[in-house]
């Protein structure tokens, strides 16, 4: 299964439904917060894709939840902004929520930064932001053989 990861889209929509169409094998797309308007507006515009949101810092008067989990093809996947973690300053906290839920995969936004790596069984990523130059999404890809993370820059227009 894939999933489409994004973040801090900050009401560029067009490059969120750019990501989404450079993406069409993605069953799933997981919005961490900072968007959650243009994320309501895409996710109407793919019924035929799950989408998961949460909100972030800046999504005022929001009601999504701060975070979320789900299991898919048997593995759990939290996912939240990360500003209640702190993650601009460490991720310690949130991977420890994260083992807490027993977790196999934490996704977090926030500080606009590009992560991916792998901690102790502990898949970790951050897509990066989706808004203005350089922007950047993440992959998820769960298979029978495991689990693969990666980065990818938003192509231009």
């Amino acid at each position: 299964m894939r999933i489409l990861v994004v973040s801090d889209t900050h009401r560029d929509g067009s490059a969120l439904r750019r990501a989404v169409l450079c993406q069409p094998q993605a069953q799933a797309v997981i919005h961490l917060g900072d968007g959650a308007d243009e994320a309501s507006e895409v996710r109407l515009m793919h019924p035929g894709k799950m989408f998961l949101q949460v909100c972030g810092n800046c999504d005022w008067g929001s009601s999504l939840p701060r975070e979320g989990d789900i299991v898919l093809e048997h593995r759990k996947i939290f996912y939240t902004h990360g500003h209640l973690y702190g993650v601009k300053y460490g991720l310690e906290k949130i991977k420890a929520a994260a083992r807490a839920r027993k977790a196999d995969v934490v996704l977090f936004g926030h500080t606009h930064r590009a992560l991916t790596e792998y901690d102790r069984g502990l898949y970790v990523m951050n897509p990066g932001s989706l808004c203005g130059g350089g922007a950047t999404y993440g992959i998820l890809d769960i298979t029978d053989a495991g689990i693969v993370t990666n980065i990818i820059k938003l192509p231009d227009r």
